[in-house]
Formats: C-alpha cells, sequence, structure tokens
C-alpha cells in the first residue's frame, strides 16, 4: 500500500490548500516532459493517484481510515485507541 501522505510530502493532518500545494510542487517536479528521471512517469502516476484520492474529503476519510486499521500512522496510539474503545463498550 503506497503512502500517499508521503507520496505528496505532507503531514495526515495537512489542509486541503497544503496538499493542493504540494501536488503542484511534486507534478511539476516530476512530470515526464520536464523530469528526464527513468521513472518520471511512474512517480507522476504516483502523485496524480495521491491527489485523487487526498483531494476529495470521501476518499480521504476512506483513505484515513484504512490507514489507522492498518495501524500505519502510530501503532501504538492506534491500538491504545482500540483498545480503549472496546473497553469502554464493555463498561
Amino acid at each position: 500500500m503506497q503512502d500517499h501522505y508521503l507520496a505528496l510530502g505532507v503531514a495526515p493532518g495537512a489542509s486541503l490548500a497544503d496538499i493542493k500545494k504540494a501536488y503542484r510542487q511534486q507534478a511539476a517536479l516530476h512530470h515526464p516532459d520536464r523530469s528526464t528521471a527513468p521513472d518520471a512517469a511512474t512517480r507522476f502516476r504516483g502523485i496524480q493517484e495521491a491527489y485523487d484520492i487526498l483531494g476529495d474529503a470521501d476518499k480521504r476519510e476512506a483513505y484515513d481510515n484504512n490507514r489507522k486499521r492498518n495501524l500505519l500512522d502510530d501503532p501504538l496510539e492506534t491500538a491504545r485507541g482500540i483498545w480503549a474503545d472496546y473497553f469502554h463498550k464493555l463498561i
């Protein structure tokens, strides 16, 4: 699973404006017409995919929920949250 925040170089709490700005910078840097790197097209597609998901509120929410389930952000904090919810439901 690709980390879309890492692909754009933004933090998970970034605003939509920050995501849009990072997308434009990364897209200009890695566009196949501008970059001579052999993997420019692949990196550009990854940046586009990341922006497609993070730029849409519903897709971003689903992506963030999936990240939490997969423990990508902070495994210890996620585990604590899961157990706290579980014990709260029991009590």
